[in-house]
């Protein structure tokens, strides 16, 4: 049963929902920002989509627009950038804030903080060459995962199992960022679970099992294609669930994220033990996308859950008023 509280959308002001971008997934923020733009209006929210990579930031400010509804994706959107201009011009937004989206949109630091935290997340080393990546695979085994440490979405990501795969690897992966990491791969079941809300108000979504053909949850299958099953309510065993959304709430809390994220996570087959990913700070609100999935399964259509999201927008640091001289 949804417990959404009853939102004006008048209330709301004069939204942009902020779509397209400059990031590699540009495709996926648009269709993002087309579901929530289309919710949003059918709410009766002053809605209009405003894209920054056709159009000057600063036209937010000028043309007086109250609020903002980040559907970007990747850089320029995720990583703090938005957020930061955001900030300055005084228009609350939704999601986490700079430093929040900065750090989780790069895994490595996201991992370093989880690990100082006692947060489980798969073993890793940061390389920067092919040889590098020879030797990762030697200390953490096959198989293993190369990918972007600054991307989203499974771009420029590898599974290798031999030496000779890691110079491909290693170049696909540095095609999208100069950072590259090499993770241990887990094998066993793939969850997300989506949190809601801020502080000690934040949260846990219901987890969903992801089963994805041969185990390759890569672009195509998240996104363009109808192969992948997902499983909400999650079929775990009992008491793995609960587990899961309690890593989950902390990891999110730890990185002080706020609004919304989803965070991905590996079960070990054979332990049972839960691994971290990654957490996504700006997830996808498209037709294949798994937050409203997870809203759903607990009576939360998605038009109330883009409007529930976008009566959360807020700011860092809100800026005094201004006072005469």
């Amino acid at each position: 049963m949804s417990t959404t509280a009853v939102i004006d959308p008048k209330a709301m002001g004069k939204v942009a929902v902020l779509t397209g971008g400059h990031s590699a997934e540009r495709a996926v923020s648009l269709m993002s920002g087309q579901g929530v733009l289309a919710a949003l209006l059918s709410q009766g929210v002053d809605a209009q989509a405003f894209d920054p990579a056709q159009r000057d930031l600063g036209d937010l400010k000028r043309e007086g627009f109250d609020r903002a509804f980040i559907a970007l994706h990747g850089r320029f959107g995720e990583d703090g950038t938005v957020q930061g201009a955001l900030e300055l011009m005084g228009i609350p937004y939704t999601g986490s804030g700079v430093l929040a989206s900065s750090v989780a949109m790069d895994k490595i630091m996201t991992k370093r903080i989880w690990l100082a935290e006692g947060l489980s997340t798969p073993a890793w080393r940061q390389v920067d060459s092919v040889e590098q990546t020879v030797a990762a695979l030697a200390e953490l085994g096959a198989p293993m995962i190369v990918k972007p440490a600054r991307e989203g979405s499974s771009l420029g990501l590898s599974k290798v199992t031999d030496p000779a795969q890691c110079a491909q690897a290693y170049a696909l992966a540095a095609r999208h960022d100069p950072e590259v990491l090499c993770e241990q791969f887990v094998a066993g079941d793939e969850v997300t679970c989506p949190v809601l809300g801020t502080g000690a108000q934040a949260r846990a979504l219901p987890v969903i099992h992801i089963v994805a053909p041969d185990g390759n949850y890569d672009y195509e299958h998240k996104y363009f294609t109808d192969d992948t099953h997902y499983i909400v309510p999650c079929d775990l065993p009992a008491g793995e669930e609960a587990a899961i959304q309690a890593l989950v709430l902390r990891a999110f809390r730890t990185l002080g994220c706020r609004g919304w994220a989803r965070a991905d996570v590996m079960i070990d087959a054979r332990t049972r033990q839960p691994y971290l990913l990654e957490i996504n700070t700006s997830p996808g609100m498209t037709s294949h996308s798994l937050v409203p999935m997870s809203a759903r399964a607990t009576g939360m259509s998605y038009e109330q859950l883009c409007l529930q999201l976008l009566a959360s927008a807020s700011l860092d640091n809100p800026l005094p008023a201004r006072t005469g001289d």
